[in-house]
This record gives C-alpha cells, structure tokens and sequence, in this order.
C-alpha cells in the first residue's frame, strides 16, 4: 500500500503537526527529561497510542521537535536571496535574520540549550538535521569569497566560523538573559537593552568583515 491520500493524508499531517506543536512546548518548558507524553496528548488532544504510532517512543518525538525547529530556521534562512546582492549587505542581511529570528523563538533556545546539557545525545540520531544545515554556510562562504574578489570583505574568513559567531551575537544574551540580568543588575529581556545590543553586534560584524588595510 501507498501513502494515504486525499483527507486522510491531511488529517494525518494535521495531527502530525498538533503533536510536534504541544511536544515543542512541553520540551521547551521542561526539558527532556521533564516533559511528560500525557501533557503533550493532553495538549494535543490525542491518545498516547498515536504518539507512539508517529514517532515510535518519547526519544522519537523530542528528535522530531528538534528537527523541526532547526528545519524551520534553515527553511527561514534558505528564503533570503542574497545572490544579487553586495557580499557585506548580504551578510548583514543573514545576520539580521539570525539574530531576529532567535528573539522570535525562544522556543529553539531552551530546546537547543537543554540538547548541549545532554552533549547532543539526542541530536545525533538526526539524519535530516546536518543535511538542512549544510546550504546556509555554503551561501556564507560564497558572500565571503566574492568579498574577498571585489576586495569589500577581509580574506581568509572560514564561513562556518562566521556563521557561528552570528549565531553566539544572536543566541548568549538570550540563553543565558536571566543570570546575567542578575549579576549584572540590568534587564537583557527588555527591549530597550536587546536593541542596543543588535546595534553594537552589527557594529562588532561590519568592522570585523571590512577588509584590512594595506601595510
């Protein structure tokens, strides 16, 4: 037999997708290990048995949160057509998007913080999630090396390297918000401090990126 077609496909990917929705909330509350799969049926409406029928065991269906909200950030990534446009306004546009997409998902940052706790125990069950991730660097490198060309961006730049360090700009000051607004005695969760802090990490990027200057 085939793959259900016509309103039984929909409905199973309609139900696929409640599961996914109510389990990304529960992992990204209480961990892996806090999450329980009757709150997620509770929230999803379903029956244990149709987690276990989609995603084989708890173990199967956190993989699948994590793949799907690194699926959706490469996806987002993915859309922006840089290909026409100047190497560092390309970049900074990558960088915008990295950075705004994280404040929009605290979500992805609590379920990738909890992950490294586990030393990416889970993670590394993924097949689909080192395939996503590979484009978005590639699109990097080729910014950089047209840069490096048109002589507007420094030469030698690794792009996964670059790529991580938009993502630590973007990804610190949020995964670790609320010990540092302690120690520290200021609000990082408040708009006014997360606008200045885009701004100086703009800032930190572009002089960064600028090609050096001749000896």
């Amino acid at each position: 037999m085939g793959a259900p077609l016509g309103p039984r496909a929909v409905n199973i990917a309609e139900t696929r997708e409640r599961i996914l929705r109510a389990a990304t909330d529960q992992f990204a509350q209480h961990g892996y290990t806090g999450a329980r799969v009757d709150a997620i049926c509770k929230a999803a409406d379903v029956n244990a048995r149709m987690v276990y029928h989609y995603f084989t065991d708890k173990a199967g269906l956190y993989v699948a949160v994590l793949e799907k909200v690194l699926g959706e950030l490469r996806a987002e990534e993915l859309k922006l057509d840089v290909s026409a446009t100047a190497p560092l306004s390309g970049l900074m546009t990558m960088f915008d998007f990295i950075f705004g997409h994280f404040a929009r998902h605290p979500e992805l940052i609590r379920l990738l913080s909890s992950e490294n706790l586990m030393q990416g125990e889970f993670l590394k069950n993924s097949s689909a999630t080192p395939q996503a991730a590979s484009p978005v660097v590639e699109h990097i490198d080729t910014l950089l090396r047209r840069g490096e060309e048109d002589g507007s961006i420094r030469a030698g730049i690794n792009a996964l390297h670059l790529y991580i360090v938009m993502v630590a700009l973007s990804y610190f000051y949020k995964s670790n918000a609320y010990t540092l607004s302690i120690i520290w005695n200021e609000q990082l969760l408040s708009q006014s401090w997360q606008d200045e802090h885009y701004r100086l990490a703009r800032d930190v990027l572009e002089s960064f990126l600028a090609p050096l200057p001749r000896a």
